[in-house]
């Protein structure tokens, strides 16, 4: 499991977008017992806190403790520095397995391994991601697609194409549960939107090698016509891959 978010954490946690409630709402109607859940990957806790309402306990696990220390309280949640491939938990733990947005970063086998010892029987894993930010304004659309595929094409990390697949190429050996399309809506304002683009770690590695800003075309997009003081409507497909254990009774 790689570390890309420690530095930066409080931005991460504060410009990341947040799940909707629908989401939610789906994974649960597959959960027959939502006692116990387990949130892999959990980083500052995007996914987290929608999980604490439903579940009697939830444990949250990552391997950076900077992403953890930004994760909202909950009483009936437990942060825990934990890899995705080597756990403390006992067999049997959980009836809901989570990762959100983070399951590129894993090795598959070692997490898969574990999924499969602390699953309980009729428990459900849930692998959720969201695609590239879509806004409704051509010219803006464009930055974005210049700046992802052009200027940072060769600083995304390798696992980033699971992400561009949608995750229909990572291995999944679970059988699988039909889920609908999803995506996220958002109203964001110019800063937000930048606050945003600064946390993807392409924009990190670039900024490392390279002393001119990726960002100027944005800025100078923001500056024209009072641009900065408008809001920006926006979406995130999800995509969502939830399965159960292999020879499972349903």
């Amino acid at each position: 499991m790689k570390d890309r978010f420690s530095s930066g954490s409080q931005l991460y946690q504060l410009a990341r977008p947040s799940y909707p409630a629908n989401l939610i709402q789906e994974i649960l109607k597959h959960v027959a017992t939502p006692q116990f859940a387990w949130d892999c990957g959990a980083g500052s806790g995007q996914l987290t806190q929608l999980l604490a309402p439903h579940f009697d306990a939830v444990v949250a696990t990552d391997i950076s403790a900077h992403q953890l220390q930004h994760a909202p309280y909950f009483e009936n949640v437990s942060y825990q520095i934990q890899s995705a491939e080597h756990t403390s938990f006992a067999e049997q733990s959980f009836d809901l397995i989570t990762v959100a947005q983070a399951i590129h970063w894993f090795d598959f086998d070692g997490f898969y391994a574990e999924v499969l010892r602390t699953l309980r029987p009729e428990g459900i894993l849930a692998v959720i991601g969201y695609g590239l930010i879509q806004l409704q304004q051509p010219e803006l659309q464009e930055c974005i697609e210049r700046l992802y595929f052009k200027t940072l094409k060769g600083y995304w990390d390798a696992e980033r194409r699971y992400i561009d697949e949608a995750y229909h190429t990572i291995p999944f050996p679970f059988e699988e549960i039909a889920t609908p399309e999803l995506s996220m809506l958002f109203q964001w304002s110019a800063a937000q939107l930048l606050d945003y683009l600064n946390t993807w770690s392409a924009l990190k590695h670039y900024r490392a090698k390279n002393s001119d800003d990726p960002l100027y075309e944005f800025k100078a997009f923001f500056a024209l016509d009072d641009h900065v003081n408008q809001v920006f409507e926006l979406k995130f497909p999800i995509f969502l891959r939830l399965g159960r254990l292999p020879g499972s009774a349903h």
